[in-house]
């Protein structure tokens, strides 16, 4: 399956303080169930001694995997609070822990879900979102005589050149996605001159610009 998805661009971190709780909020892209264990296993080290770590994570582009626990707080005042930020904003493939040091203030259950909500949404605003797309990856190479006219060409198109090396040519690799790979291939070998060589190297999920953002 190769269908576009949201995750999240990298790790985010944020605490807030709330009736001398403190709640620390950790949130992280993870490509299986394994990274996201692995990376709440961090979590629960890094804070041995706080009240509450709680968590929910989704892997699979349809979410197939989905936990979350409350860890000691009332039933669906935590673990759910924290999916449903994930869930509310189409993310996949993440992880987000909310760490809890009580500060001696019970704040009821809607106090709680608040508070964790809060805590998981500051933390997925802080690493932000990635849309990955299926991408190919080609490793290419034009003479010297083409190169300048095929990276102006680039940069006008939906592609990224990168690890460029001048041997006896130009070579260099071009990630582009699947759904554009026709018709940037053909724009960049007619600004080379049709001397444009390629040879496919992988494809992989990338994350690339979500309308309306910066990359």
């Amino acid at each position: 399956m190769t269908s576009p998805y949201l995750t999240l661009a990298a790790s985010g971190r944020d605490e807030i303080m709330i009736q001398k709780s403190r709640f620390i909020g950790y949130a992280s892209p993870c490509a299986s169930e394994e990274e996201a264990l692995a990376f709440l296993r961090e979590i629960r080290e890094e804070h041995r001694n706080a009240t509450h770590h709680c968590y929910a994570y989704l892997i699979g582009e349809n979410a197939g995997i989905t936990r979350y626990s409350d860890n000691g707080e009332p039933a669906g005042t935590a673990g759910l609070p924290i999916l449903d930020v994930l869930k509310s904003q189409n993310l996949v493939y993440c992880c987000c822990v909310v760490v809890r040091y009580f500060g001696g203030t019970l704040l009821g259950t809607g106090g709680l879900v608040r508070a964790y909500t809060q805590s998981a949404q500051n933390a997925v605003l802080k690493a932000g979102p990635a849309l990955m797309e299926w991408t190919q990856d080609l490793l290419c190479e034009v003479p010297y005589g083409a190169w300048d006219k095929v990276r102006y060409a680039a940069e006008k198109l939906p592609v990224r050149i990168q690890d460029v090396g001048y041997g006896a040519a130009v070579s260099f690799h071009l990630l582009v996605r699947e759904h554009d790979l026709e018709s940037c291939l053909a724009d960049l070998s007619d600004a080379s001159g049709r001397t444009l060589e390629t040879i496919p190297a992988s494809e992989s999920f990338m994350p690339w610009e979500i309308a309306g953002e910066p990359d």
